[in-house]
């Protein structure tokens, strides 16, 4: 009993106090309110419970109105709906990780006009749900503070000495203005300087209320399909598709990346590091474009080779060497593209004439791509009988640097074609010579000449073979491990450089060109026709010439005056791979088809052997296709053929090797005729010391040790026993005599290897 009656008193008591509470809280409010709000008073205790759905709308539209106030520029501040809250928010967040202890009484009386006249029990349940609410919301708040502090220390903001201005990077990036909408009690005044901005900023918060109220609209319902309609640009201007993608930023770093690539490799070049440099430039062709990687390759090299000063020879020399190497590696696109770019940059800087040395690095440079196998000596020569031709002060110093750099492998090359310009130039040197005064550069010029022609090379100053011998035999090995040593050289003119545009780069292979139809398509045969006389035109159909190239070429054979004007216009006609061979094909077909043999072919043919080997093996194929016809050939072909291999043996222009294919346990009778008629030939015409020349040359060759043994056996039972069976004595003791003096030379290396 004592303890209900406690009870009792104590719920009297805190009835008592509530309604205490109650009358005070009326009575400041009607104060406050006035009497016109008296009839709404009682309203307050009676507050429904909002869901949170109606929190969150209701938040939502307090800080759009903040916002819209700050972007206005509104001093006049919006009441958040429950300024308890936000002062309790407040206070905590000064204090450090510790949980708040919320008085109860305070909860109590601040919960109290939003609670209707009730008994104690619903008003704890009420207490204890906003309790926990804003201990939910005051460690949210806490944990929102320790990721900025996490985030501040991941960019570096923590370190910062003035923690009062905002970093640049936030002013870059745009996030100035969102900061200060964040910030409490702030506004939007003094943040744009002109009215366009803030006239931006209004039309950007209309963009995102009407954003926000399309979503709440269009929440829950189906996203329609995109169609393939173009847009509509309102404004802008039209940039045509074929430019789009002219300014594209990302093409334009790795274009950057890559040429900060290349020329930290070009750099880097010595001559111990050439094949590193080298295979890593054979990677960067591999993993990009081969057009932007030829082109920055040669942007780089002449900005590190040609300047306004002369530049060491050891420089562009390495550097020529890194072009050959990529030339025969990679493809003829590099040195084509090298070349052409400098030899139009040398057109340009010969025709505006200045006292730099820029011209002379020009030329040193196609005289070094000359020496490492890029380019052919037409080239050269025509640009030396270009600069011969206008034989100034400027064109006599180039012409000493060229034969300094390049004479001795001119006249080993083309022997003929530099004593004509050696000539031309005395010409020219006795004419004009005489109007210069300083007659020293001049007299200099004549005697280099004149120690090319006599092939002395000590009264060249300064002459020094030994740089460029060690670096051509580093290309040799370098270039026969990646390209097999094939010949790869440009054989282009300068005209047909400096008019590429016009009549396309021919000397590329699988080059495209769009301009005028080539040389050899429609205008062809009028030229030819207009070239050579209807005579020459009629011989050459009726042999047979059924191209355009076979034809000039029989035409070019039968109307010059000698087989070295024969040699130099079949030269310069230009013919590349099986263009080529074609003249090789026409001279067989000419000389075989004579009634009686023409020395003149044979002639003509020994100069093509003499001048490259390429001709010497489309040589050797034309006879071993002529070897397996012999039983069919005419009496007068079979005769020229025997006299032009003879004369081809003689001259040590082809070897006896070409005799392998024959089958000599198989022998027929045009062969065995063929070779009886040869062999009689070479003891007959030929000494003994050019005996053991020829028949030398296959000695010692494990390879042909059948053919040997082949052409003892046939000189001893088809040869000297049908001579002996003749009756002709003295005739056959000579060729018995000449025939053991070959034997023993086709056995003369086999002897010693077995000493």
């Amino acid at each position: 009993m004592k303890g209900k009656w406690k009870q009792n008193t104590n719920k009297k008591k805190g009835n008592e106090v509530l309604e205490k509470c109650l009358v005070a809280v009326d009575e400041f409010i009607k104060k406050n309110a006035g009497e016109d709000d008296g009839e709404n008073d009682h309203g307050l205790r009676f507050v429904k419970k909002k869901s949170r759905k109606d929190m969150r709308k209701e938040t939502r539209k307090f800080k759009k109105a903040k916002m819209k106030n700050y972007y206005e520029g509104n001093k006049s501040l919006i009441e958040p709906p429950n300024e308890e809250l936000e002062k309790h928010t407040k206070k905590k967040r000064l204090k450090k990780k510790k949980k708040p202890k919320v008085d109860e009484e305070e909860v109590s009386t601040s919960e109290a006009p939003e609670q209707p006249n009730k008994s104690k029990k619903p008003s704890k349940k009420v207490n204890t749900l906003q309790e926990s609410r804003k201990i939910a919301l005051l460690e949210a708040n806490e944990q929102e503070d320790r990721e900025i502090k996490k985030l501040e220390r991941c960019l570096g903001l923590n370190k910062r000495k003035n923690k009062k201005s905002l970093p640049q990077s936030f002013v870059t990036d745009g996030l100035d203005y969102i900061l200060g909408i964040l910030d409490s009690g702030s506004n939007a005044e003094g943040m744009y300087d002109e009215d366009e901005d803030m006239e931006m900023a209004k039309n950007n918060f209309e963009k995102l209320e009407q954003s926000d109220s399309e979503e709440e609209e269009e929440d829950g319902e189906e996203e329609e399909e995109e169609t393939k309609t173009p847009e509509i640009v309102t404004s802008g201007k039209y940039v045509p598709p074929h430019l789009r993608n002219a300014g594209d930023d990302k093409r334009r770093a790795e274009l950057e990346k890559m040429k900060r690539t290349v020329k930290g490799l070009v750099n880097r070049l010595s001559e111990p590091n050439m094949a590193w440099i080298s295979g890593q430039l054979e990677e960067l062709y591999m993993s990009s474009s081969r057009k932007d990687m030829t082109d920055m390759l040669t942007e780089v090299l002449l900005s590190a080779c040609v300047s306004s000063a002369l530049m060491p020879d050891r420089l562009l020399m390495e550097h020529v060497l890194l072009i050959s190497i990529l030339h025969h590696a990679v493809g003829l696109e590099v040195g084509a593209h090298f070349l052409e770019t400098v030899v139009r940059q040398f057109d340009e800087v010969y025709k505006n004439p200045s006292e730099t040395k820029e011209c002379d690095n020009l030329i040193s440079i196609i005289c070094h791509l000359y020496n490492f196998q890029v380019v052919h000596s037409v080239l050269v020569f025509d640009i030396l009988k270009h600069l011969v031709g206008d034989f100034r002060e400027k064109d006599i110093e180039l012409v000493l640097l060229v034969l300094r750099n390049v004479g001795f492998a001119l006249r080993k090359d083309d022997a003929l074609a530099l004593k004509e310009l050696i000539c031309e130039g005395q010409r020219k040197a006795v004419d004009v010579g005489t109007k210069f005064q300083d007659q020293t550069r001049v007299r200099f010029m004549l005697e280099t000449m004149l120690a090319l022609k006599n092939n002395d090379m000590r009264k060249i100053p300064g002459y020094d073979p030994e740089p460029m011998e060690k670096l051509r035999k580093l290309q040799r090995t370098l270039v026969q491990r990646r390209a097999g040593g094939s010949d790869m050289k440009l054989r282009v003119s300068l005209d047909n450089l400096l008019a590429a545009d016009q009549i396309g780069r021919w000397w590329i292979v699988g080059s495209s060109w769009s301009g005028a139809p080539m040389i050899g398509e429609q205008n062809a045969s009028k030229e030819s026709e207009g070239k050579f006389s209807a005579k020459v035109l009629d011989l050459a159909r009726k042999q047979r010439m059924n191209t355009e190239v076979r034809r000039n070429i029989f035409c070019v054979v039968m109307t010059s005056e000698d087989f070295m004007d024969a040699f130099e216009k079949l030269i310069r006609m230009g013919l590349k791979d099986k263009q080529e061979r074609e003249i090789v094909n026409v001279l067989m077909d000419c000389c075989l088809q004579e009634k009686t043999f023409n020395g003149y072919y044979a002639v003509l043919g020994e100069k093509f052997c003499s001048h490259d080997r390429r001709f010497q093996m489309t040589f050797q194929f034309s006879l071993w296709d002529k070897f397996r016809d012999l039983s069919s050939l005419p009496s007068s072909t079979f005769s020229n053929l025997v006299q032009l291999v003879s004369h081809f043996l003689q001259k040590k222009c082809l070897s006896l090797s070409i005799l392998k294919v024959i089958e000599f346990g198989e022998l027929d009778k045009a062969t065995v005729r063929f070779l009886r008629q040869l062999l009689t030939k070479l003891l007959r015409e030929m000494e003994p010391e050019e005996l053991v020349s020829v028949f030398g040359r296959i000695s010692g060759i494990p390879k042909l040790g059948m053919l040997r043994e082949g052409l003892k056996l046939f000189i001893s039972h088809f040869l000297l026993k049908s001579l002996r069976s003749q009756g002709a004595a003295e005739q056959a003791e000579e060729l018995t005599e000449r025939a053991k003096v070959a034997s023993r030379a086709m056995e003369a290396k086999e002897v010693k290897l077995k000493l």
